[in-house]
């Protein structure tokens, strides 16, 4: 009893491990609980703190002085009839201040668009990853019902082959189709615990997903079509793709910090006041105090240098990138239009058809209807058949979610 109790208690157990979920369901936890994007939010934090910091001016330094030894009336520490103090402020010139303030926002809207840009590509995991473990679930459901057959079947060949019933070719030939179908197996499995585990770790669920998703919507989700022709999908990914976005804001955000770095070279005004009992022509006499650095050189002029260098560094790799992602823009649109054309051609009659002769094969098979060779020539090309459309259909999917990820729009209907 103890056994059977302890049985229960493991099927029960590997049942609640088990977790079905949709694309949407997983989408909603991944922006609750990927901890790689919860870690990125910080750093729009932390560049709201720069810009806060940017907006601080330097403190006013108080300084005083006390007479430490008088040498008229020979006293030491002469505090009462000798004393001084002094109040100064920096301030800023040429706009320093204006500059680094707006310097550091810049940097944050760069920050928000590396975000936006992490967003996108963690999503775009998710979502392939999703449909992969989709498709990898199908294809070990094919291959155990191959399996099954074949397994009863070899061992059975195996009881008439040691009585001399059968050949021992034909026994081998079976033995054969079964690794071919357990190596299948063992490889659907080993990529199911990969995306499985990759799952886990963008949506923060630690129970193993089942894609909750109907053949219907999968079919739907194949037969959409982008909404425009390759000109229009590279305005769009023009527009809208961050990180693309990103390498103009950088030439803004280097101008703005060359302007920065050629304020620094206006001199700063120190401005105080001071008060003096008996040191100055007046006793208790209070003084205006205004300093200014010569300006007999530009003490910043390197650094001005250097980030008109910058700009130009970084309108040069703006170039690229818009290059690389219209390229990379056509060739997704190119690759999706190939798979798209290769599985149209295969209609729904025809999936249909090469399950209605497998099962017309193990009926006749069954009866003698049909040959052995012709049925184990018809079970490895079906193994193959049946295996190479789910990866067609994964595969299309695939490089949908790709150009997604370069457009960065929904440009599926």
């Amino acid at each position: 009893m103890n056994k059977i109790a302890g049985l229960f208690v493991v099927i029960s157990s590997f049942m609640t491990a088990q977790r079905q979920m949709s694309l949407l369901d997983c989408e909603n936890a991944f922006q609750a609980n990927n901890l790689q994007l919860l870690a990125q939010q910080y750093n729009i934090n932390m560049a709201d703190a720069d810009i806060i910091q940017a907006k601080i001016w330097e403190l006013p330094q108080l300084s005083g002085q006390i007479n430490a030894y008088n040498p008229q009336d020979k006293k030491v520490f002469d505090v009462a009839h000798a004393k001084a103090a002094q109040v100064t402020q920096l301030i800023y010139m040429g706009g320093k201040k204006k500059n680094e303030i707006a310097f550091a926002k810049s940097n944050k809207e760069l920050t928000q668009l590396q975000f936006s840009q992490l967003l996108v590509d963690l999503k775009t995991q998710l979502r392939t990853t999703y449909y992969n473990l989709y498709y990898q679930k199908l294809k070990l459901e094919n291959v155990n019902k191959q399996l099954g057959y074949m397994k009863e079947l070899l061992s059975a060949y195996k009881v008439q082959s040691a009585k001399g019933n059968v050949s021992l070719k034909d026994e081998v030939r079976l033995q054969s189709i079964v690794i071919q179908l357990n190596n299948d197996k063992v490889e659907i499995n080993k990529n199911i615990i990969a995306v499985e585990q990759t799952l886990k770790v963008l949506t923060g669920i630690t129970e193993d997903i089942e894609p909750q998703l109907s053949e219907s919507e999968a079919s739907e989700i194949l037969t959409s079509q982008p909404f425009g022709d390759e000109e229009e999908l590279k305005k769009k990914a023009l527009e809208n793709n961050a990180d693309y976005q990103y390498n103009l804001k950088l030439i803004d955000n280097s101008k703005l910090y060359a302007l920065w770095q050629k304020s620094m070279n206006v001199p700063d005004l120190n401005v105080g006041a001071g008060w003096d009992q008996n040191g100055g022509t007046f006793r208790n006499e209070i003084n205006l105090m205004v300093g200014i650095p010569l300006p007999l050189w530009k003490s910043n002029q390197g650094n001005v240098e250097k980030a008109n260098f910058a700009i130009q560094q970084n309108q040069k790799n703006a170039e690229y990138q818009k290059l690389d992602l219209e390229t990379k823009v056509l060739s997704s649109y190119r690759t999706w239009k190939g798979q798209y054309d290769q599985l149209s051609e295969i209609k729904d009659s025809d999936l249909n058809n090469l399950e209605l002769v497998y099962n017309g094969m193990l009926t006749n098979f069954k009866k003698g209807n049909v040959s052995f060779i012709e049925f184990t020539d018809f079970m490895e090309s079906y193994r193959q058949t049946a295996l190479q459309i789910y990866d067609m259909k994964n595969d299309l999917i695939q490089s949908a979610e790709q150009l997604n990820q370069l457009v960065q729009t929904k440009i599926f209907y």
